[in-house]
């Protein structure tokens, strides 16, 4: 017997487009000889399965299924590659809890916290893990530009501290630009990150582990000609990605090794990625955990899977077979 997966994709958020991509991406890296597939698209109260004829079925959301020649189909397994809300920040995980569906990434605490920048990186923290210095601003609330310039210091970064893709992201080098930016970002999340900008080599790491392996892929180094890597670096080109980084094997090592470790203290399950700021004597700075990376084929778990000499297609067999098996 087949089972039949749904790849559910769409959201809520700017990154709708980049989520239909994604889906895209995945539908083309699993199994169809193992698997029925179904897209499932998203977007508010709006949920539909993509039928083969071209045509859409809503989704009853009693038991996330839908109708099909006079058929009921219901789904063994869900692949969530929303980026957002509501697939990458807990909700729809708390959804498939309930109804017992087995689903690809970290449970609701595990996404909950680290669709929240700021509370993931103190958390982590904690443990030992360097981040930037940092503060948050609520809704409502509001900095003056001298304690911007005293506690984080320019140039910085002001950002949403919920969600993901770059949206609403600004480069601030001088004072005049800081408020502005702050409008920027509450235009985009209820929550705005002012982040001190490191110097240093970004990189990005994979991970994935199933109750038999650990996966740790090979890292990505990020390089743009941008002023950061915003929206048209990650999806229009304006980046070069070398993989595997141009790093020693010793910082590689202690990459590798800290990635598996976050994975294991957030409890994730499925791919994650973790970007890092390498700066002056090789220190490792956490940026952000994404529990919920980009899957187009050109993203970088794609990238990395294909330089670790793996298969992608096994990859996702791997990680839907160990959730189908943990949720039993």
């Amino acid at each position: 017997m087949k089972r039949t997966i749904a790849i559910v994709c769409g959201g809520d958020t700017s990154e709708f487009q980049v989520s239909l991509r994604s889906a895209q991406g995945i539908y083309s890296f699993i199994d169809k000889e193992k698997y029925t597939l179904y897209i499932v698209e998203m977007q508010g109260l709006d949920w539909h399965a993509q039928l083969p004829d071209g045509g859409k079925a809503p989704i009853d959301r009693n038991d996330f299924s839908f109708q099909l020649d006079g058929q009921k189909v219901t789904f063994d397994f869900a692949y969530i590659t929303i980026h957002g809300t509501p697939g990458e920040d807990g909700r729809l995980q708390g959804y498939f809890d309930l109804l017992h569906i087995p689903y690809s990434c970290c449970g609701v605490l595990a996404a909950a916290l680290t669709y929240d920048k700021f509370a993931c990186n103190q958390y982590l923290k904690a443990f030992g893990v360097r981040i930037a210095e940092s503060l948050v601003l609520r809704q409502g609330q509001s900095i003056s530009d001298e304690d911007v310039l005293e506690k984080i210091g320019l140039p910085c970064f002001i950002k949403p501290s919920l969600g993901g893709s770059s949206f609403g992201v600004t480069k601030v080098k001088t004072k005049e630009q800081i408020q502005p930016a702050i409008v920027k970002a509450f235009g985009e999340a209820q929550e705005v990150l002012v982040e001190a900008f490191m110097e240093g080599t970004e990189i990005t790491c994979g991970c994935y582990k199933t109750k038999e392996k650990s996966v740790v892929f090979p890292i990505t180094e990020v390089v743009t000609e941008n002023e950061f890597f915003d929206y048209d670096a990650k999806y229009n080109g304006q980046v070069s990605e070398i993989t595997p980084a141009r790093i020693s094997d010793d910082l590689t090592r202690r990459v590798q090794t800290l990635t598996s470790a976050i994975y294991d203290i957030l409890g994730a399950s499925g791919i994650i990625r973790v970007d890092y700021i390498i700066t002056a004597g090789e220190k490792i700075n956490l940026l952000e955990v994404n529990t919920t990376p980009g899957m187009t084929t050109t993203s970088f778990i794609p990238q990395q899977v294909r330089a670790a000499g793996l298969d992608i297609k096994d990859v996702m067999t791997d990680i839907i077979e160990n959730q189908l098996i943990t949720h039993h």
